[in-house]
């Protein structure tokens, strides 16, 4: 099985051995996905924070669970705590470009070597921001990177990161 669809597997049998119809909200801790991942005989992915990571910031919640939102909401994947998560719906509110701004172009000042070396991750586009100074450009202050990102941990949250 390839990631995408270990991660779908597990995170689907989640989600729908809770649900049920009506519900708002469905908690579930980290784990539950050890043992469900156990029960589907599915091997374990190394970086199991990924897997919840992925569906907050990276992929779609499998249609399975997306069929069960009302129109006008979707589900999404919160922080509850340490190792602790929660299905929650919200209204749908996809963030899209305004058409009555200004376009503000700013020249790629990526150092070839850099460019050259980069993969396609977050981290090479926290550098691409970097190096072409876009927060500066876009709150019209002068920004300093102090270091790549923060990790921490927030009361009835979790770990987060900035």
């Amino acid at each position: 099985m390839s990631s995408k669809n270990r991660y779908e597997a597990i995170i689907e049998k989640i989600f729908l051995s809770k649900y049920e119809d009506g519900m708002r909200e469905v908690d579930f801790e980290r784990s539950e996905m050890i043992a469900i991942a156990r029960e589907l005989k599915i091997d374990l992915p190394k970086n199991l924070g990924d897997l919840v990571y992925s569906f907050r910031y990276r992929a779609s919640l499998p249609p399975s669970i997306q069929n069960t939102a009302p129109s006008g909401e979707v589900w999404i994947i919160r922080p509850a705590g340490r190792a602790k998560y929660r299905f929650a719906l919200i209204t749908d509110a996809p963030i899209v470009p305004n058409e009555n701004m200004a376009d503000t172009k700013v020249p790629d000042a990526t150092p070839g070597i850099v460019a050259k070396y980069a993969f396609d991750d977050e981290q090479a586009l926290l550098a691409k921001v970097r190096y072409n100074r876009l927060v500066d450009v876009f709150t019209s202050v002068t920004c300093y990177s102090l270091q790549n990102h923060l990790r921490t941990t927030v009361p009835d949250m979790g770990q987060v990161e900035t």
